[in-house]
């Protein structure tokens, strides 16, 4: 009896569903050389996250600050909390808002230069309230307000409150 009986036919070829030991032998050199060139490629740093970036900017410095009825001369960003949306303005481009949605406040502001935050990590925001607004309104302006309050936080962002008149 034939010992390579198992193996294949009786010249020792596959029939089918066998698998010779040479073709695993490249299978394995090809999963090895594909693994050593992934671990070689060069570690790529993460890109920083907003909160980070934000870090960057030092701290706020209230001695820097102008008093609250000199709001008109805020130079650092000034946030404007609306139900639908949220307005931003900064010493970049003072003369265009910029519409955002609370969700993204944190991005526009992260990718400020440093020259839009003359008094330190600190932004100015007015909460758009009107008495004659209705109630689906007053909620939105809520829930805007405390989206964008809880992630300026969580970022260490300081706020300023400005007053409604």
């Amino acid at each position: 009896m034939d010992c390579r009986s198992g193996v294949g036919g009786k010249d020792g070829r596959s029939h089918g569903g066998a698998v010779s030991s040479s073709a695993v032998a490249l299978w394995l050199v090809l999963l090895a050389s594909f693994s050593l060139v992934s671990c070689s490629r060069e570690k790529v740093a993460p890109v920083p996250n907003d909160t980070t970036l934000l870090q960057a900017v030092t701290p706020a410095d209230p001695a820097k600050f102008p008093s609250l009825q000199g709001n008109k001369h805020w130079s650092n960003p000034y946030l404007v909390v609306r139900p639908a949306e949220v307005g931003l303005l900064s010493g970049v481009a003072a003369n265009e808002e910029q519409i955002l949605k609370p969700e993204e406040v944190l991005r526009a502001l992260a990718q400020l230069p440093a020259s839009a935050w003359p008094y330190g990590r600190v932004v100015a925001i007015l909460v758009d309230a009107r008495p004659t607004s209705s109630e689906e309104d007053r909620i939105a302006l809520r829930r805007n307000r405390g989206i964008v309050a809880g992630e300026l936080q969580n970022a260490r962002v300081a706020i300023r409150w400005i007053p409604t008149t």
